[in-house]
């Protein structure tokens, strides 16, 4: 409902990203689904606030990364669709049925909408779409549950998993930041598919690297069952490693440069 006030004109985006985000995980915790990784060492009312907290940081940057993916045509819906895969595979391989039929369902509807939105678009998704997919992507990352393997690899397999959009909102929120613009706030073409295009990739050819990508960490979410506690570290600071290393390589790359002048975030 907010993404579909906003895609009419009628909120300001910090309404969307400071009130209408907030509530949507206060509406997950009220059902009971909340991040569960303080509380296994934090005991007490201290150890459920923290993973509260956690919660609705989880959800905001989750949905606000979908928000802001949502400037190539097909990227949004693709990222969704290749990061949807890991999620129901994960989800089956841990016997969570539920959680498998969810995830595929957002599968069969990204890709649905995929066939009509990749380059040249017919249709576009809008924040009334973009915001519900990010939405859904941080629930399923909350309700994922690895069975038989260690605490750290359960929570690291989600973000593994948006491995994509958590790059390209961080490669954004990081460059806009030193350039004194709001990250959430100011629209342009800075982001890590404008980047790839403009190095020649063009395009199609920049959306299907994040696709990639998408696949790369979800492929890499699908080892962590396997891994020890220390394994698992290892996987996590090697992909902490090559994140930054892109970042910092695009940080370099051509792109059109903004006003500082705060607008709508798109």
């Amino acid at each position: 409902a907010v993404g579909i006030l906003d895609d009419r004109g009628l909120l300001h985006h910090q309404v969307k990203l400071f009130v209408g985000m907030p509530l949507a995980a206060g509406i997950l915790l009220l059902s009971g689904i909340r991040a569960q990784v303080f509380t296994t060492f934090v005991e007490g009312p201290s150890g459920v606030f923290l993973d509260a907290a956690l919660t609705v940081f989880w959800v905001v940057g989750i949905t606000a990364s979908f928000s802001i993916l949502d400037h190539m045509d097909g990227l949004c819906a693709g990222v969704a669709a290749v990061s949807s895969v890991f999620f129901a595979l994960l989800a089956y391989m841990n016997g969570q049925i539920l959680v498998t039929i969810l995830a595929a369902a957002v599968l069969g509807a990204a890709a649905g909408f995929l066939r009509w939105n990749f380059k040249p678009a017919r249709i576009f998704m809008g924040d009334g779409g973009a915001m519900f997919l990010g939405f859904l992507m941080a629930a399923l990352g909350l309700k994922l549950r690895l069975e038989n393997t260690p605490h750290f690899s359960g929570w690291l397999a989600p973000i593994l998993i948006l491995g994509a959009a958590i790059f390209d909102t961080t490669l954004v929120t990081i460059s806009r930041a030193r350039r004194g613009l709001l990250p959430f706030a100011t629209p342009g073409k800075d982001h890590a598919a404008h980047r790839l295009a403009n190095l020649g990739l063009g395009h199609r050819g920049a959306v299907v690297t994040l696709y990639l990508l998408g696949a790369l960490g979800g492929s890499a979410a699908l080892l962590i069952g396997y891994l020890s506690t220390r394994d698992a570290l290892l996987l996590g600071i090697l992909a902490l490693a090559l994140a930054l290393s892109g970042i910092a390589y695009l940080e370099r790359a051509p792109y059109e440069r903004q006003e500082r002048e705060p607008s709508r975030a798109r």
